[in-house]
Order: C-alpha cells, then sequence, then structure tokens
C-alpha cells in the first residue's frame, strides 16, 4: 500500500481534484479500478473505504485525505472516465451517425459484466449528490461531444440551420436508457435503429428547431428528485 507518511510530507490536493502524472495518476488510476469494481460486485450502499484501500492498494489515511469519503471516491471515479479521448463516429450522413450512436449504447450495456458498473453509478446518483453531479457532467460532456454530428449534417444540409444538436442527441439514447435503467428492459440493435430513426425523422420534421429558426426552446431544469433530508 502506498506509504502515507510519505504521502502526507507534501501538501495534498483536495479532495478529488486533479493532479495528472506520476504517482498521483497512478493511485487515482488504481482507486478509480477498485471504485469499479466494487460498484459492479456490491453496489454503492456496501461500498466502503476499507474496500477501496484493499483493492486499490492505497493506505486508508491517504484516501481520506485526498477524497475524503466514498462519496468522493465514486464521483473522481467518474471525473476520470470522462477524461478519455472518445469521439463520435462519422459515418459520413446524419442517419448513419445517429444510428452509430445508438448501437455504442446498446453494445456498450451488451455484456451484464461491462454494464453492472455504469447500472451502479446511475444507483449511486440517486443517493449521493456528489455522484449525481459528477453523473451530470459525464454524460453532459458525452453529449456535447456527440453534437458534432448534428452540427456536421446542418454543415452539409441533412438538417435544418438552427437545429438543437443537444436535443437531438438526447433524443436518440433517451429511449435507450428509459429501458436499461428505468423499465430494466433489454435493448438491442432493432431497438437502436429505431431510436436513431425517430430523432432522424423529428430533425428533418424541424421538431428540434424554433420558429424564428434557432433552437427549439429547451423545458426548465426539473427539480432535484432527492428527498430533502429529515431533520433531527
Amino acid at each position: 500500500m502506498e506509504d502515507p507518511d510519505a504521502a502526507a510530507s507534501a501538501p495534498g490536493p483536495a479532495p478529488g481534484s486533479r493532479r495528472p502524472g506520476g504517482r498521483t495518476a497512478r493511485t487515482r488510476a488504481a482507486v478509480r479500478d477498485a471504485v469499479l469494481t466494487g460498484l459492479a460486485e456490491h453496489g454503492y450502499p456496501s461500498l466502503t473505504v476499507e474496500y477501496l484501500a484493499e483493492h486499490s492498494g492505497v493506505h486508508k489515511t491517504t484516501l481520506y485525505r485526498r477524497w475524503g469519503s466514498v462519496e468522493g471516491m465514486v464521483a473522481d471515479a467518474l471525473d476520470l472516465a470522462g477524461e478519455d479521448e472518445w469521439t463520435p463516429p462519422d459515418t459520413g450522413s446524419l442517419a448513419g451517425d445517429l444510428r452509430a450512436l445508438a448501437h455504442e449504447v446498446v453494445e456498450g450495456f451488451r455484456d451484464p459484466a461491462d454494464a453492472a458498473a455504469p447500472t451502479a453509478f446511475v444507483g449511486a446518483a440517486f443517493q449521493s449528490p456528489r455522484a449525481a453531479d459528477a453523473l451530470r457532467a459525464f454524460y453532459g460532456e458525452r453529449f456535447r461531444r456527440c453534437e458534432t454530428v448534428v452540427t456536421r449534417a446542418v454543415d452539409r444540409g441533412e438538417a435544418p440551420v438552427g437545429t438543437d444538436a443537444g436535443a437531438v442527441v438526447r433524443a436518440v439514447s433517451a429511449p435507450l436508457f428509459l429501458r436499461l435503467f428505468v423499465t430494466r428492459e433489454a435493448v438491442d440493435e432493432r431497438l437502436a435503429d429505431q431510436a436513431a430513426d425517430a430523432a432522424l425523422a423529428a430533425v428533418t420534421a424541424g421538431v428540434f428547431t424554433g420558429p424564428d429558426g434557432g433552437p427549439a426552446r429547451r423545458p426548465a431544469a426539473a427539480a432535484d428528485p432527492r428527498p430533502a433530508p429529515r431533520e433531527g
């Protein structure tokens, strides 16, 4: 395990903050891997600092000093996952790109072992405000990257000028995530194609373009569904 005395000899970052490179990067990756394994095997409620210390090889003192809590480690694991270099597909057409995006979602959840950790992250978001913020940031960044498929389509004349790229991306993924995380039904390539084709039809019909030629207005953000903590 990492020596807590040696680690404490230098000023540490705030819990979950980034300081890439060297031992810190290795420690962060080891903790991330332990979080993923723990979420997949036990879920968020059963995840403990003791488990993460044992499976990451990082001393508990270091875990507490750098992340503060299990909640902080789960949030940072999502932050780290969002630092990858993934880019959306570029098939040359909006229809092909939307189908490819939908198929990537299906493929990512095909193997139950691969699906366990991301599913547990969603569950953690309902129990931890920090995990919820991290999950929102992760998917927000993913969706922003995906918006390029719509901007390319506008440039090619496949989509109306002013199409809300973010709304299109959400229209593709929403039916899939509904089944994965809400109704707990299987998803497959046929459903992926349906979701992509429905979004494409809506784009062509101008559903995601406002009456003034700009992006359609989005609804106001929903209130936090988590119940307020009880006093006392």
